[in-house]
C-alpha cells in the first residue's frame, strides 16, 4: 500500500456526513471528557481534525507500550501525527425531529477518545449520536482536565498495577470508576436536552443546546472495546437507561463474579479471534445462559487491535512497535464490527431501520464470522 493510503481512516457509509467536537464539563477530574460524533450537515472546505490531538498522547502511548519516550514518542508522531479523522470539526449539527439514538463508547487500556473513530464515525454515518469517553481513572495512556484558573491543562498519566496490588483489585476499582463515567455521560446529555446550559470549558465553535430535542434517550446504548467492552457490561449494571451493551472483544478478567446475574440486559460479544480465552467465553456464556438476546460472535483472522483504529495505520513502523494486525482486511472487519452493532441496536433500541438485514451476523452466519469461539464450538 502507498504511504498516503496507508494512513487513511476509512470515512462513515451510512447515509449522513459526520461531525465531531470534543466535549469537557467541570474543572476538575470529577468531570467529564469525550468526543462527541454526531449526523452533520453539509459544510464546504470543512476542517478535519488530527487523529492525535496533542504530543503528550504520543508520550503516552510510549509509556503503555513500555518504551522510551525519547525514541518512541516522536517515532509515534512522525508515523501518525499528521493522519487526520474523515469527519467535519465542529461541524453543524442535522437536527432530527424523533431523535438520534444515544451510544455512550468506553475506550480500552491505553487508549483514548480518538482511538475508535472509525466505528465511531461508521455508527454516527447510521444516525447515532456517539460520546466517546475518555476515562480519568488513570487506564488512558494520557489524558487532561483544565483547571479553572486561565484554563490550565493537568494531565492525567497512564498508571500501571502498583508493586504489591493484586491486578484484579486495581483494575475492578477502575471498571467501577470507568462504568460511573459512562452514567455520568449519560447525564450530560440529559441535562442538556432539559435545556439545562452545559458549559464547555474547551469553549470550541460547538453550541451544546442544538442537541436539545434531537437525541432520544429513550434510545441509549453502551458500547466498548476491551476494557470498555466490560465497562459497558457493569454500566448495564449501574444504569436502568441504557436499554443494551456492545462489547469489542471484552476484557472480562476486571469484573466481579457476583455481578454477573445482576446484569439485566442483552449484551453483543463481538471477538477477535486472537485474544479471547475459554476462560473469558465462559464469563461471557455466563451471561448469554441467563438472556437469550445476549450474543456472541468471533470474526475470524482479526486480532485485538483490528476493532481499533491502528488497524487502519499499516505502515511498517507502527505496525511493529504497536502491534500487527490480523490476516481480514481491516476495511471488511470493521464492516462486520458495524453491521452486527447496527442489527442488535436496531432491535434493541427499537429502530425503525432496513439495520435486521444484517441479523445473520447476530447468529454467527457469515463470511469470515462463526458464533461463539472457534476453541469452543467443538465442546458445545
Amino acid at each position: 500500500m502507498g504511504g498516503t493510503q496507508s494512513l487513511a481512516l476509512p470515512p462513515g457509509k451510512g447515509p449522513h456526513q459526520v461531525g465531531c467536537a470534543d466535549v469537557m464539563v467541570g474543572h476538575t477530574r470529577q468531570g467529564l471528557f469525550l468526543r462527541l460524533f454526531y449526523p452533520c450537515l453539509p459544510r464546504a472546505g470543512a476542517e478535519r481534525p488530527l487523529w492525535i490531538p496533542h504530543y503528550e498522547y504520543c508520550r503516552g502511548l510510549a509509556d503503555f507500550t513500555r518504551r522510551s519516550r525519547r525514541w518512541c514518542a516522536p517515532l509515534f508522531s512522525i508515523a501518525v501525527g499528521s493522519c487526520k479523522v474523515p469527519v467535519s470539526w465542529n461541524g453543524p449539527f442535522k437536527p432530527c425531529s424523533s431523535g438520534y439514538p444515544l451510544i455512550i463508547f468506553s475506550h480500552g487500556l491505553g487508549a483514548f477518545r480518538t482511538l475508535y473513530s472509525s466505528v465511531c464515525s461508521e455508527l454516527a454515518s447510521w444516525g447515532f449520536a456517539v460520546a466517546a469517553l475518555e476515562h480519568r481513572d488513570h487506564s488512558a495512556s494520557a489524558t487532561y482536565f483544565c483547571r479553572a484558573e486561565a484554563g490550565r491543562e493537568e494531565w492525567i498519566p497512564y498508571q500501571r498495577v502498583p508493586q504489591g496490588q493484586k491486578e484484579f483489585y486495581f483494575r475492578n476499582k477502575q471498571v467501577h470508576q470507568r462504568a460511573e463515567e459512562c452514567v455520568r455521560a449519560l447525564r450530560l446529555f440529559e441535562d442538556i436536552s432539559s435545556g439545562k446550559s452545559v458549559l464547555n470549558v474547551l469553549h470550541q465553535d460547538f453550541d451544546l443546546s442544538v442537541l436539545k430535542d434531537s437525541v432520544d434517550l429513550t434510545k441509549v446504548a453502551v458500547m466498548g472495546h476491551s476494557f470498555g467492552g466490560v465497562t459497558a457490561v457493569l454500566a448495564l449494571v449501574k444504569e436502568p437507561s441504557f436499554r443494551c451493551a456492545v462489547a469489542l472483544d471484552a476484557w472480562m478478567f476486571p469484573l466481579e463474579n457476583v455481578l454477573y446475574p445482576e446484569v439485566p440486559k442483552p449484551v453483543l460479544f463481538i471477538n477477535t479471534e486472537k485474544f479471547q480465552t475459554p476462560e473469558s467465553i465462559a464469563k461471557m456464556k455466563r451471561l448469554s445462559s441467563r438472556n437469550s438476546q445476549t450474543k456472541i460472535i468471533t470474526i475470524l483472522g482479526s486480532v485485538h487491535q483490528s476493532q481499533t483504529d491502528f488497524t487502519f495505520l499499516t505502515g511498517k513502523l507502527v505496525n511493529r512497535f504497536f502491534g500487527l494486525r490480523g490476516t481480514l482486511d481491516p476495511y471488511k472487519g470493521l464492516d462486520i464490527t458495524s453491521r452486527a452493532a447496527l442489527a442488535f441496536l436496531q432491535r434493541h433500541l427499537n429502530l425503525e431501520e432496513e439495520f435486521d438485514q444484517w441479523d445473520n451476523l447476530l447468529e454467527g452466519i457469515g463470511d469470515s464470522v462463526v458464533p461463539e469461539a472457534p476453541f469452543c464450538c467443538s465442546k458445545l
